[in-house]
C-alpha cells in the first residue's frame, strides 16, 4: 500500500489544502491528514474543530484518514508505515522552505517527499490569510471548503 501523510496545522483547512488532498488521493492508496500538535503555537481553532472540519470535508472519501500527532513527522511516518510525505507548493518561498525540510527528512529516514503545485485558482490562499479575513469579519467562505464555518 502506498500511504502518504499530509502534515500541517490546518488552522483552518483551506481550499488549497483541499485541492492538494483531492489530487493526492489519485496518487496514493491512502492519504493520512496528520494534524501536528505544537503546544507553543497559538491556534485560532481548537484541535477538535480543525479535525472535525477535515473529517467533514472528506467524509465520503474512504482513502482519507485524519489523525493528530506530536514530534517529528518522520517518526510519525515510521509509526504508521507511511512511505511518503505529501506537500503543496504555492510559490518559490514555499519551495525553498519545504526543500530544506525534505532534504533533512531524507537524510534522517528513507521517506520521500512528494510536492504538488497548488492550483492557480488557490495558490494565493494560506491559513494565515484566512484567519486575518475571519478576524476582520470578511467573507472567508470563498477561501475554505464548506465544512469550515465559524459560528
Amino acid at each position: 500500500m502506498k500511504r502518504a501523510i499530509f502534515p500541517g496545522s490546518f488552522d483552518p483547512l483551506t481550499l488549497g489544502h483541499y485541492d492538494i488532498i483531492k489530487r493526492g488521493i489519485k496518487l496514493f492508496d491512502e492519504v493520512v491528514i496528520a494534524i501536528g500538535i505544537n503546544a507553543e503555537k497559538k491556534y485560532m481553532f481548537s484541535l477538535e474543530q480543525r479535525q472535525r472540519y477535515i473529517e467533514d470535508a472528506f467524509k465520503d472519501e474512504p482513502k482519507v484518514k485524519v489523525v493528530t500527532y506530536r514530534g517529528l513527522t518522520i517518526d510519525f511516518c515510521k509509526k504508521i508505515d507511511a512511505q511518503f510525505i505529501l506537500r503543496g507548493l504555492r510559490n518559490p518561498a514555499d519551495f525553498e522552505f519545504e526543500k530544506a525540510i525534505a532534504h533533512t527528512n531524507r537524510k534522517l529516514s528513507k521517506i520521500e517527499t512528494v510536492f504538488l503545485l497548488t492550483a492557480a485558482r488557490t495558490s494565493y490562499i494560506s491559513s494565515s490569510i484566512v484567519r486575518d479575513v475571519i478576524r476582520n469579519n470578511g467573507d472567508y467562505t470563498v477561501l475554505v471548503p464548506d465544512s469550515v464555518r465559524v459560528k
